[in-house]
């Protein structure tokens, strides 16, 4: 159950400790599970040496971004859907084809990566109880 304070912000995003940013940055993408459930989950991605974290699903089809490929396209990071191949910027979630993917704040601090988010995260699975 969640506490007087959760439910408060529960709308409001707040920076959300993530992990040490030395264990998160070895690996390209890593999904973040949101406590609202799979259409809150985030991808956190690490590219060219930064954090960015974007919407898990994709805005277009919700295909799993963080299955994607990440490239330097047109002087760009691109994460680039598997299922429909759709780009969105890493840094701004806009895509070449007018579509617009929801870009979360990442900050470090202390050696730490938050993001910024309205519910908590996660790097393990919520139960049903918690999501239901």
């Amino acid at each position: 159950m969640a506490s007087a304070g959760e439910e408060d912000g529960a709308r409001r995003a707040v920076w959300r400790l993530v992990g040490p940013a030395s264990e998160l940055s070895q690996k390209r993408c890593r999904l973040l599970y949101s406590s609202f459930g799979r259409d809150s989950d985030v991808c956190l991605f690490h590219a060219g040496g930064e954090f960015f974290a974007l919407d898990a699903r994709c805005a277009h089809s919700g295909g799993p971004l963080c299955e994607g490929d990440i490239e330097d396209a047109d002087g760009a990071l691109q994460v680039f859907c598997p299922w429909h191949d759709y780009d969105f910027n890493l840094r701004t979630g806009h895509s070449s084809t007018g579509l617009q993917q929801q870009v979360h704040g990442v900050k470090l601090e202390d050696g730490s990566v938050y993001v910024k988010h309205v519910s908590v995260l996660s790097l393990q699975p919520f139960s049903s109880a918690q999501n239901g």
